[in-house]
């Protein structure tokens, strides 16, 4: 909110109208994970937290299924993960590349915890992988 009124005095009161109407969809716009993300909401709501939507597709343009589903340990299947802050902390799972080093670090939340609280947790777009076999 500060950011938001101090872009307001900067930019002059001209723009109020519109930084309202921004304001405004961001409450009322439905908030959803696009096609391939995965959410993870194990335990988001009853620690009060946003739950995280993981962008699949973008890291999957980087890195072969293998990086994360073998090096890092993370389960073929959606769900199946029970992904604590802790572990990331400890260098498991995201947090061996969100250390600040390779990736923005932990103290980031907002740009994991990005969904809206209740969000269920899986797959957007498709309960099944399209990789070999079923998952």
């Amino acid at each position: 909110m500060r950011l938001a009124l101090a872009t307001i005095r900067r930019l002059g009161w001209r723009f109020l109208p519109f930084f309202l109407a921004v304001l405004a969809l961001g409450f009322i716009w439905p908030v959803a994970a696009e096609y391939g993300d995965v959410v993870l909401n194990h335990s988001s709501d009853r620690a009060g937290v946003r739950p995280v939507i993981f962008p699949h597709w973008f890291h999957r343009i980087r890195f072969r299924c293998k990086v994360c589903h073998h090096e890092l340990g993370f389960e073929m299947r959606a769900g199946a993960n029970d992904v604590k802050m802790s572990d990331l902390a400890q260098g498991k799972f995201c947090g061996m590349c969100h250390n600040n080093e390779v990736a923005w670090g932990l103290e980031n939340c907002g740009l994991c915890h990005s969904g809206k609280q209740g969000l269920a947790g899986g797959i957007y777009g498709g309960h099944r992988t399209l990789g070999p076999g079923r998952w």
